[in-house]
């Protein structure tokens, strides 16, 4: 694997991880509710950890070559978004601070961040495709490169860089931006649940 090929998936993997979607919600909502961001980025970036030994031990290859199993995981996946999704429509987010004016209003701190974060990115569609069908198509199978396990683990790592980058990024500028505006907040997170909603219902129509 050469520089040229890191490169550029350093920078489809930098576009996919800032489209906006179910981690950009949970991270956004976390940080809303008061709840530590750095922990929640760490469940998101172990979910990708795993998908990543996965990857590593062969099993993107397999899934791959496996149209019932990639079929499975994306409609697990959507089912997940679509849960979550009516969940962030049904009680949207509001800054920490507003929540305490307003006991009735807003959904409890979420006291497993790491957890839910974890089992978002896990199930995520989006990551899903990025495993299982952009990813093997940026390893050296011929000449004198590193095994492709290496260089599966390698890409696998540099993703899960890019995603605690921008998610830290998000989550911070979401609590300094929209702390003192509930209805801004709740806004955007009514928008990403019904993102969500759509993103799940259009992976279960494309694969159903």
């Amino acid at each position: 694997m050469d520089s040229a090929h890191l490169l550029s998936f350093l920078a489809l993997d930098l576009l996919l991880v800032c489209v906006p979607g179910a981690d950009w919600a949970y991270v956004i909502a976390t940080a809303l509710r008061g709840s530590p961001v750095p922990r929640a980025v760490a469940g998101l970036v172990s979910g990708y950890a795993l998908h990543t030994v996965l990857a590593t031990a062969g099993l993107a290859v397999l899934v791959a070559g496996s149209p019932r199993l990639l079929t499975a995981l994306t409609v697990a996946g959507a089912g997940y978004l679509l849960w979550l999704g009516w969940s962030v429509l049904r009680r949207p987010a509001v800054p920490a601070a507003a929540a305490d004016r307003d006991p009735g209003g807003a959904e409890p701190v979420e006291d497993r961040p790491f957890l839910r974060g974890a089992t978002i990115s896990g199930l995520n569609p989006k990551g899903l495709l990025l495993y299982f069908s952009v990813l093997p198509q940026f390893l050296t199978l011929r000449g004198h490169h590193l095994p492709v396990p290496a260089q599966t683990a390698a890409l696998g790592l540099l993703h899960m860089a890019c995603c605690a980058a921008v998610y830290l990024t998000v989550g911070l500028l979401a609590r300094a931006l929209l702390a003192a505006r509930p209805a801004a907040a709740r806004a955007v997170t009514r928008t990403s649940g019904a993102a969500m909603l759509g993103i799940g219902a259009m992976l279960l129509v494309e694969r159903l």
